[in-house]
């Protein structure tokens, strides 16, 4: 299981760099202003840096109760990240429609617009951390597993 430390350095590294990523992508595709969909993407990031922690843990633990570790396959990471975007899409669209003052159906799509992005992006990123920072308990199973 990953230390405090480790999970603080995943959660902050991997919003750190969609925020870079996102907003001017954000600005371009939806034609808003830079600022706006900074302020979406921070508070985005916010509550993705809470949930992140939050499920990334739960996760683990689940994972190595059913498995008996905490090493995942291709499709645990599949089921990871499609869980960890479902539950992000229904923690920000009611913030998307208020703050941007658009409809639910608009702050829907652009927030889904978002999950998609970032279940991408989080399944590459999760999977090179993992091979950045490896669990050493992961030594013996890691080339079958990759």
């Amino acid at each position: 299981m990953r230390k405090t430390a480790d999970r603080v350095r995943h959660a902050l590294s991997f919003e750190i760099i969609a925020l870079v990523i996102v907003t001017p992508l954000g600005a371009l595709v939806f034609d808003k202003p830079i600022s706006d969909v900074g302020v979406v993407a921070l508070v985005g990031a916010t509550v993705a840096t809470l949930w992140n922690y939050a499920y990334n843990l739960a996760f683990d633990i689940i994972l190595n109760r059913l498995t008996g570790t905490t090493l995942k396959t291709l499709p645990a990471r599949i089921v990871h990240a499609l869980i960890f975007e479902t539950g992000m899409l229904a923690l920000l669209l009611p913030f998307f429609a208020w703050y941007l003052q658009i409809g639910l159906w608009e702050a829907f799509v652009m927030d889904l617009s978002f999950a998609i992005f970032y279940l991408v992006y989080t399944f590459v990123f999760n999977w090179a951390y993992d091979r950045l920072f490896p669990l050493p308990e992961w030594s013996e199973t890691r080339a079958s597993v990759s």
